[in-house]
């Protein structure tokens, strides 16, 4: 989300508006350090980075093929190992926000950006605030 600023109307990020009512499992810092979703996220997105990182920078590879290995160009690519790392990051966080069922990649987008507002009325409500 943000806004248009200035006279060449400019795109300026809203981080306030994103990122602060955005229904995480638990509200940040607040996270339950020793339970077993927030371990799992943990794992998950470490083996991620990690498979990104080999990935990017494999050992030997010469300058020429280093800069072929961009983000951009895993992500074009797409390839099994990361899909499936992402998958399992997705099932961790899944299951953070106690939906068990079924698995997200078998959800509607349209589904679970309908959870995430329903938590978010819910949370608002709580607070006695508006969103």
């Amino acid at each position: 989300m943000g806004t248009w600023l200035g006279k060449g109307n400019d795109p300026r990020y809203t981080p306030t508006t994103c990122f602060e009512t955005f229904p995480l499992p638990w509200s940040p810092g607040m996270e339950p350090v020793d339970d077993p979703r927030v371990v799992a996220i943990g794992e998950a997105a470490a083996r991620l980075d990690a498979l990104r990182r080999n990935w990017l920078d494999p050992e030997g590879a010469t300058g020429t093929e280093l800069k072929k290995r961009t983000l951009t160009n895993l992500y074009n690519q797409r390839p099994a190992w990361l899909q499936h790392a992402h998958a399992d990051l997705d099932r961790a966080v899944w299951a953070a926000y106690g939906w068990d069922e079924p698995v997200p990649a078998e959800v509607a987008e349209d589904t679970i950006l309908a959870r995430l507002l329903a938590l978010n009325m819910e949370r608002s409500a709580q607070h006695g605030s508006r969103i």
